[in-house]
């Protein structure tokens, strides 16, 4: 431990530092290692450190901070500046005569390949909403300080695929009762969320997950919020069982097909 001791004088500053052993530093590493240490006294003299000129705290401080005590004034970040990108809405455009849907159950690989399989779904992409990182990593989001959900988003013909069918693939793909979590996944990007953009999905998702609640016996913790900023996952996540896995197994995104889906390959 470096201990310092400080007078203050109108005039000058004297700062006077300890002696330093490298048998401390030996036996504070090793306190219990049984094994005899040989003690290397390291002895130096100790001189004051005089400033010559007129202490004040301004002058006090900057000189401490270089030693690294005292107080440090934080950096300027774009932290705000990422947190309000990404906490704006979605602004892509679905196809013509299409919608956009957004869920998250889970790891994302299975959940797509789920909703892949929903006749009247378009086109499915996963990726990362919800957090407050502009344009966040895979491993941005695995260290759980970004905030972002792994989520599928889906876009759907409404003509042929109403809302409440994908809200109907939703429940029966995961467990709304487990927060922050699916099976063996444990994190808050494993989250359960139903994410809207329009009111009338709003609506639906709510009368829904009402319904829903009343076939359980805990209670379900999925959160409805509107849509954000969707970030597209990387190339390697999209379609992840349907390409092979990590095992090469594909899996059938035939439509209505309804063959287990095997979460990892």
């Amino acid at each position: 431990m470096l201990l310092l001791k400080t007078t203050t004088t109108t005039t000058t500053t004297t700062v006077s530092l300890p002696l330093l052993t490298i048998s401390s530093l030996l036996n504070h590493h090793h306190h219990n290692n049984n094994k005899q240490l040989t003690s290397f006294p390291l002895t130096t003299t100790t001189k004051p450190l005089t400033l010559r000129r007129p202490t004040t705290p301004k002058i006090m401080n900057s000189w401490l901070g270089k030693l690294g005590f005292g107080t440090r004034t934080p950096a300027l970040s774009s932290t705000d500046q990422s947190s309000s990108i990404a906490q704006g809405p979605d602004d892509d455009v679905p196809a013509p005569g299409q919608e956009f849907a957004q869920f998250g159950a889970g790891c994302f690989w299975g959940v797509e390949l789920a909703f892949q399989r929903v006749p009247g779904v378009t086109k499915t992409e996963v990726g990362y909403t919800q957090g407050f990182m502009d344009n966040p990593s895979y491993n941005d989001i695995c260290t759980g300080t970004t905030n972002h959900s792994e989520v599928v988003r889906v876009q759907y013909d409404p003509k042929e695929c109403g809302y409440e069918t994908l809200l109907d693939c939703f429940w029966e793909r995961h467990d709304p009762t487990t927060l922050n979590r699916q099976g063996n996944d444990v994190g808050t990007q494993y989250r359960s969320g139903i994410y809207f953009y329009t009111p009338e999905q709003e609506k639906a998702a709510k009368e829904s997950m009402e319904k829903h609640q009343q076939k359980l016996n805990r209670n379900i913790v999925t959160e409805i919020l509107p849509a954000k900023k969707f970030y597209r996952a990387e190339e390697y996540h999209q379609q992840y069982l349907a390409k092979g896995g990590r095992f090469g197994f594909r899996q059938s995104t035939e439509k209505g097909c309804n063959d287990p889906i095997r979460c990892y390959g």
